[in-house]
């Protein structure tokens, strides 16, 4: 039987963590499991927010993010099995799904959406993600 391993993934790609948590952790024996940390608008150069006040071109950005951070860990979208949202507005929801599903066409993962008092820099959505990549 496999050794468990662990490993942080840093994107280049995407913004570094604003907080003592990593970009994503993957963890192996046969094949990886990458639990991606929630990705929120920030522009990975300048780390400032992106579109504020606008939720279509903040959920772009956030896929964007999120799409960097797997790469660096060695998947895609395509290998994300679960998803959770979080909105500061759910009536934002319907923008958000119509961006969300041009990133999942084929296969979408599972996922929960949920509305939260506040977010990290004051930004409207936030998307993490699980990813399973096989041996």
């Amino acid at each position: 039987m496999s050794a468990m391993t662990f490993e942080t993934i840093v994107a280049s790609d995407a913004p570094k963590a604003i907080g003592p948590y990593a970009q994503a952790i993957a963890v192996g024996a046969a094949g990886k499991v990458i639990f991606c940390s929630g990705q929120i608008p920030l522009d990975p150069v300048s780390g400032e927010v992106v579109s504020p006040g606008e939720i279509r071109g903040q959920t772009e950005q956030v896929m964007r993010n999120l799409s960097a951070v797997l790469t660096a860990a060695g998947a895609s979208l395509k290998a994300v099995v679960k998803t959770t949202i979080y909105l500061t507005d759910l009536r934002e929801f319907a923008a958000v799904n119509e961006i969300y599903g041009r990133h999942f066409p084929d296969q979408p993962p599972a996922r929960a959406t949920v509305q939260v008092a506040g977010l990290p820099r004051g930004v409207a959505v936030e998307i993490d993600a699980i990813a399973v990549v096989p041996a």
